[in-house]
């Protein structure tokens, strides 16, 4: 193991001073501390991880210095196009790091989302040609330093980028000085406790990867009736989307997260585009990645129902009390959609919180058996 200052102090050696991407579970204490010890211009943490990789490009273009990208492996999916088409040796020949957090490595107990990942997350580096190293939790301090050395040097020489592969469990605790939390009255899950409690029996829900689904599953009988997306973070709308133009006599609700919705904001206006009056789209705004550490997000500084309905939904709010939020969810039950609640809730979640029971392929029998009713 090594503690993230030792790792930090390791990039600064190598020139790294610049770092962005999108938190991660396996690099929370690291990231922690680059918050806690890098200024806000030089530490972005970006909507989605192709677009923390351009914005290494563009830091690199205006500098010619080595940028950090830090991404969980499920990331590379949104990272394989900037690699390929701009930053690698045959376009812009761009020289970054990125530092991988490697869930579902084989033989690693993990949760089912992450096991496919997991598996192809090397070959996928050797097909893009991105030279790498992984380091281990069993390696020494001198060890994962070299490791460093190795592909910082690399990188700079072949102007090409390069990758450092994080096992589970490398990095020694941290805890934040910096973490912003909103006091808000309600928690998510109480929340989503009131949402439940008024939903007709026909009507469907597909709820975002992370806690949020974790809590519908905890709160909600009758799982069949709930898409748990536990991966693809950002997509859980556009699914929800592609049920709602089939099934347009029943209400379908999509239960968001704000670090969610960032990753992919167009499909706001791709929604509101398609008219569908039976699209109800729920965002649990606590303005951090709550799953993977409690980083911030930009969240707290937007106005979502705004956003939603410059982007064309026919009706919008905003809720942040339990009177506010009760009023709203009545009124989302009977006004025509795409419509858009936000409800503004605080960071955090209970620790003897679940996970469901059931695997994702039994939950998609079990939704598609529903979506026949």
């Amino acid at each position: 193991m090594i503690h993230p200052g030792d790792f930090f102090e390791a990039l600064n050696k190598g020139g790294v001073r610049f770092f962005s991407g999108v938190p991660d579970s396996l690099l929370k204490n690291i990231c922690s501390y680059i918050s806690d010890h890098t200024d806000r211009s030089n530490h972005i943490i970006a909507a989605n991880e192709g677009n923390a990789l351009s914005i290494g490009i563009g830091y690199h273009l205006s500098t010619g210095k080595l940028p950090l990208i830090y991404l969980q492996n499920s990331g590379l999916g949104n990272v394989v196009n900037p690699l390929l088409s701009l930053a690698d040796p045959e376009v812009l020949s761009v020289p970054l790091l990125m530092m991988v957090g490697w869930r579902g490595e084989p033989g690693v107990k993990d949760e089912p989302q992450h096991s496919k990942q997991g598996r192809v997350t090397i070959s996928m580096l050797e097909a893009m040609e991105i030279p790498y190293q992984v380091i281990s939790p069993d390696d020494d301090v001198g060890a994962i330093r070299q490791s460093l050395v190795v592909l910082m040097q690399r990188s700079l020489q072949e102007k090409c980028p390069c990758a450092i592969v994080v096992r589970k469990g490398v990095f020694e605790p941290y805890q934040s000085c910096s973490l912003q939390l909103f006091e808000r009255p309600l928690l998510r899950e109480q929340a989503i406790r009131l949402i439940i409690d008024h939903l007709n029996p026909s009507d469907i829900v597909v709820s975002t990867t992370g806690l949020t689904s974790r809590e519908m599953f905890e709160n909600r009988e009758g799982h069949e009736k709930d898409l748990l997306v536990v991966g693809g973070m950002g997509h859980s709308g556009q699914i929800a989307l592609g049920v709602a133009l089939q099934k347009p006599d029943r209400t379908v609700y999509c239960l968001d997260g704000d670090g969610a919705l960032l990753m992919h904001t167009g499909g706001l206006a791709i929604t509101a585009n398609m008219g569908c009056s039976n699209y109800k789209h729920i965002v649990f705004n606590n303005s951090a990645h709550d799953s993977v550490g409690g980083q911030p997000t930009v969240c707290g500084n937007l106005d979502l129902s705004l956003v939603a309905k410059s982007m064309g939904y026919r009706w919008s709010a905003c809720a942040s009390t339990e009177t506010e939020m009760l009023s709203s969810v009545q009124a989302l039950s009977t006004i025509e959609g795409p419509a858009f609640l936000e409800i503004q809730v605080r960071a955090g979640s209970r620790k003897n919180l679940g996970r469901p029971t059931i695997s994702p392929t039994e939950n998609k029998r079990a939704f598609m058996r529903f979506l026949d009713q």
